[in-house]
């Protein structure tokens, strides 16, 4: 039975749940602590995977965190799962890897991207990150001729979180014209428009525009068909939701293995 209870706590069902589950069915008595010791034979599977070589060149990679409380020292903290998806030159999508710590910052992004490299990544094309500080020095001190294009849709949400919502339809239709534009030309025209009329009522929305519009314009280089794909973090966060309605019966994990131990399994049956 046990590729069946794997294959059970790797569908998010609760260790008391595969307990009644196996009793139902085949009259099996298995108590959770047994089961707990079934599941802990994937940990090393999870190790070679987390460790496993990879591919050169990826031209597209999201990077974004996801996070879950896990029991520490008597305490339940709040920790960051680092996910890096990437798309390889066969266009095949696959999860480089998965890193716990116990914030998301862009020093711990640092050894995450250290640890790719060590993996056998030499260069990423495009990296499609949200605007995390310091998050994309980190990717340009480990790839440096990594173009990284910051989250267009996050960059909305934090430049308008201030403005009155009187003015939010008309802010947005604005921003509408700068990201839709059709050539990064006519989007800085637009985007020196939005200056002349909000730049005054509303200086941070516009300064941050301005400030970040290198980064939040790399994709106006290629065609509409890869705009669609990298000018948001649309592709992990749909992973991430994914991730979430099969682990959101786990209010609290016992540890940090065990909260990994589940999103591998997930992310295989994902694969599947």
């Amino acid at each position: 039975l046990d590729h069946k209870i794997i294959s059970l706590y790797g569908k998010g069902m609760s260790y008391s749940d595969i307990c009644k589950h196996l009793e139902d069915l085949y009259g099996v008595t298995v108590s959770p602590s047994s089961l707990s010791l079934i599941t802990d034979r994937v940990i090393e599977e999870v190790k070679i995977w987390q460790n496993r070589p990879l591919e050169s060149v990826y031209p597209f990679m999201w990077l974004d965190a996801i996070h879950y409380k896990v029991k520490e020292d008597g305490a339940i903290k709040t920790k960051a799962v680092y996910c890096l998806l990437g798309v390889n030159r066969e266009g095949i999508k696959d999860l480089l890897g998965l890193y716990i710590s116990e914030n998301e910052g862009a020093r711990f992004w640092l050894n995450v991207l250290t640890d790719i490299q060590n993996r056998g990544v030499k260069d990423i094309i495009i990296a499609c990150i949200d605007n995390l500080k310091g998050f994309a020095e980190a990717i340009e001190t480990i790839f440096p001729q990594t173009e990284v294009q910051l989250c267009v849709v996050h960059q909305i949400r934090q430049s308008t979180r201030f403005v009155a919502w009187k003015d939010s339809k008309q802010v947005m239709k604005a921003l509408k014209l700068i990201y839709r534009a059709p050539s990064k030309e006519e989007a800085e025209r637009n985007l020196a428009l939005l200056d002349q009329e909000w730049g005054a009522k509303y200086p941070a929305m516009v300064k941050s525009w301005l400030n970040n519009w290198e980064r939040l314009s790399n994709y106006f280089k290629y065609p509409k068909e890869i705009r669609r794909i990298v000018y948001t973090t649309n592709i992990i966060e749909s992973f991430h939701s994914q991730l979430r309605k099969v682990t959101k019966s786990k209010r609290v994990f016992p540890s940090d293995m065990s909260l990994f131990k589940l999103l591998y399994l997930v992310q295989g049956n994902l694969k599947q």
